[in-house]
């Protein structure tokens, strides 16, 4: 029988400790990064003018479409080929979930303008207000309200995905986790707590969705998923 013994893996908490941090530091550079270049995005998207739609929509599609790890393989050893530039694996991981965030959260934008009632619109441009104005001022607080739970999955599924960078040697939770398993030939143990540092994370941060949500809920905004 199996005798476990997760004192070679405790030893080594350090190495777990900094590769969550690195984790976490991957996961908010692409998250905050992806928001704004989403929202850019959605209003290219949402723009009457072909020249800013289609080129926006040509890069949402080939984001939200393509493998996460092509991508992150193109932008780690393609481009740095084409650009003479070369990239570390954080600018690399961080640049490759910032635009496939920006993908996805410039859908999760455009659903919640699009969601506005027209007469929010017309209402400020009545008192005077810009086009602009009106969606700084009134449309995107409200839309912001209906897309929060949606951000919040997608922080979820962008933690996840992050695993993907240990396979450009960025030294996340999963490649400290593989370093110490092959260090301490315990990969049972190894992995059976790096399991359980992301469903920590990850449930902490589910649950803090699913308060917004009930609360949104209370309040009678609607979500957009």
């Amino acid at each position: 029988m199996y005798r476990w013994d997760f004192a070679p893996v405790l030893a080594n908490a350090p190495l777990l400790a900094q590769g969550l941090v690195n984790t976490l530091k991957v996961t908010g550079t692409a998250l905050s990064c992806g928001l704004v270049l989403g929202l850019v995005l959605a209003l290219l998207r949402l723009s009457r003018h072909r020249w800013a739609s289609w080129p926006a929509g040509f890069v949402i599609e080939i984001f939200r479409t393509t493998p996460p790890l092509v991508q992150l393989f193109w932008f780690f050893f393609a481009l740095p080929l084409i650009v003479g530039i070369e990239m570390t694996p954080f600018v690399a991981a961080a640049v490759t979930f910032s635009i496939q965030s920006a993908a996805f959260f410039a859908e999760v934008f455009r659903g919640g303008i699009v969601s506005i009632e027209r007469g929010q619109w017309e209402g400020a441009l009545a008192i005077g207000m810009t086009h602009r104005q009106a969606l700084r001022r009134i449309v995107l607080p409200q839309a912001v309200k209906r897309m929060m739970p949606a951000f919040m999955e997608r922080a979820i599924e962008l933690m996840k995905t992050t695993t993907l960078v240990a396979t450009i040697s960025y030294a996340d939770l999963l490649f400290a986790a593989n370093e110490i398993a092959q260090k301490t030939f315990r990969p049972l143990e190894t992995f059976t707590v790096a399991a359980g540092i992301y469903f920590v994370v990850i449930f902490a941060v589910s649950q803090v969705a699913r308060l917004i949500e009930r609360r949104l809920a209370v309040s009678g905004e609607s979500t957009v998923r």
